[in-house]
């Protein structure tokens, strides 16, 4: 490949690859789909089941153009090989431009099956119309979802491509192209995973994210992941109804606060009832030595009286959640 067309093939690619995933860059400077087409989405605010209606089915449409975009590119980054003449371009760019084309229309069709009918068959629509009462429709239950949104006591936590949203009634879950969504009331909830990072790019904490499985009672309701930074679980949990089960492998990885032995401690509530006292379920994965937790637990505590110190709570150097010294438990 000469080299104005590799220079174009790479900088294409890497803009394609920011548009689709947009970095806070582009996010800044207001080169995203939510950004180009703001004024047919609309506002996310005021009509947030109807925002992202439209803001799905417009990403996937945008998207779909980029490979006829690469084509059209070509034809002036490499005009010798005469892209824009049909009959003399090479067998592989016309299985490419048919492809290119394809996208688009595959796209174009489906978005115009989806618009149909007041957005009726539309997938999410479809989802949403589960909930609704046998004398209203689907409307009914965005007006609702709306309204919880507009409620400033929401949870919300993640980037835009992978937004976790929870009301008073709600769970949902934004991705690039869809709008996942389950009632609480007919859910039931498992950590599936729990991954360790040593340091966040905006701090020098070590952080551990949590993947919880959103599963209905409904199986016309799909099952779905969120994932979560530890710290915010116990801002999470207050806005559920639902139990979290704890589903997640252990593994033993080295103590994150001596990492000369293996994190050996657990910390599982063991001293009341889940729902009773002070004592809160903690669902990080073991990443502390004995010795190493013991000494936090024992920085935690009045020193002036130890007398209190076995009677005493301290949160989880983690995630926060409050323990006290009948939860802590040793792996063997």
């Amino acid at each position: 490949m000469e080299s104005p067309a590799a220079t174009f093939t790479l900088a294409y690619v890497v803009l394609a690859v920011c548009f689709v995933f947009p970095p806070n860059e582009f996010h800044s400077a207001g080169v995203t789909v939510q950004n180009l087409l703001g004024g047919w989405l609309g506002s996310e605010d005021a009509a947030f089941v109807q925002y992202h209606l439209r803001r799905g089915t417009g990403t996937l449409l945008a998207h779909a153009f980029l490979p006829l975009g690469y084509y059209i590119g070509m034809c002036f980054a490499a005009p010798e090989k005469q892209l824009c003449s049909f009959y003399q371009i090479p067998e592989g760019w016309k299985v490419f431009f048919f492809l290119a084309v394809l996208a688009p229309t595959v796209a174009g069709v489906l978005a115009y099956y989806w618009s149909q009918n007041g957005w009726s068959n539309h997938p999410l629509v479809k989802t949403i119309s589960l909930y609704a009462l046998p004398q209203s429709d689907w409307r009914a239950v965005a007006s609702s979802i709306n309204t919880e949104f507009r409620r400033i006591d929401k949870f919300a936590t993640g980037a835009p491509g992978a937004r976790v949203i929870v009301t008073d009634t709600w769970i949902m879950k934004v991705t690039t192209y869809c709008l996942h969504i389950a009632q609480q009331r007919d859910i039931y909830l498992t950590v599936v995973d729990s991954r360790q990072h040593e340091l966040l790019p905006d701090s020098n904490m070590p952080a551990q994210f949590l993947t919880i499985r959103v599963a209905s009672v409904n199986p016309n309701v799909k099952t779905f992941d969120i994932r979560l930074n530890s710290a915010e679980y116990g801002e999470l949990r207050e806005k559920l109804h639902a139990p979290i089960r704890n589903a997640a492998n252990v593994e033993l990885d080295p103590c994150i606060g001596c990492m000369q032995t293996n994190a050996n401690i657990k910390i599982l509530k063991n001293c009341q009832e889940p729902n009773e006292g002070e004592c809160q379920q903690c669902y990080c994965r073991p990443m502390w030595c004995l010795t190493c937790m013991g000494k936090w637990f024992a920085s935690r505590q009045d020193q002036q009286h130890p007398e209190t110190w076995l009677s005493s709570h301290v949160p989880c150097p983690t995630c926060r959640a409050k323990f006290c010294i009948l939860d802590v438990c040793i792996i063997r």
